[in-house]
């Protein structure tokens, strides 16, 4: 049994494998984890209490322990592009990604972000419901953007407000300008 009192597959290559670490970059540290499927979740602000309370919730949502593991070739990519793009030299992400941590209409909106909003542009919370067919559900979509576990990769930052305003942020809204700034959607911040 895991910590956690589930029962472990004898085999362990049939065991979910998890692995995680921290990357500076230009809006704070970040936590990659990554499956044998892909990216599974990015976490804004990856100080220790917080990456102890992410890598608690992988362990429970994931049903294995999360593995600090830099050097993962999980990871390896992940953590080349994070750097690539937060440097200026990448506008888009080629990840497999882990779909498991979000269901439903969240997924749906979530993967219509991913695929239709590209790098420099921005979508409305109203118009992105509009794009997977349920046109009244701006508010819906906004709790797709607060339940995004894969944020950056899937550019919740790109949705805004309709009047210009730039609506909510998980991962708080001077990190939402400071994205927008690096894909040249916003001037700068001046502080």
């Amino acid at each position: 049994m895991d910590r956690h009192g589930r029962d472990e597959p004898r085999d362990p290559e049939k065991r979910q494998q998890v692995v995680w670490a921290v990357v500076g970059t230009g809006i704070g540290p970040l936590l990659l984890a990554a499956t044998r499927e892909g990216l599974v979740n990015v976490v804004f602000h990856a100080t220790e209490p917080v990456r102890e309370r992410a890598v608690e919730r992988l362990a429970s949502r994931l049903g294995a322990e999360p593995l600090e593991a830099p050097g993962s070739p999980l990871l390896a990519e992940a953590i080349r592009q994070f750097t690539a793009y937060f440097a200026g030299e990448r506008q888009v992400f080629e990840l497999p990604l882990d779909w498991s941590l979000i269901s439903g209409f969240n997924r749906q909106v979530l993967r219509e972000l991913a695929s239709g909003v590209p790098f420099g542009a921005v979508v409305g919370y109203g118009d992105l419901a509009g794009r997977v067919g349920q046109p009244g559900a701006a508010q819906a979509v906004g709790a797709a953007m607060g339940a995004n576990p894969l944020p950056v990769v899937v550019p919740c930052h790109r949705v805004v407000e309709s009047g210009g305003g730039l609506g909510g942020f998980g991962g708080g809204l001077e990190t939402k300008r400071k994205l927008l700034a690096l894909e040249g959607v916003l001037p700068e911040p001046l502080f």
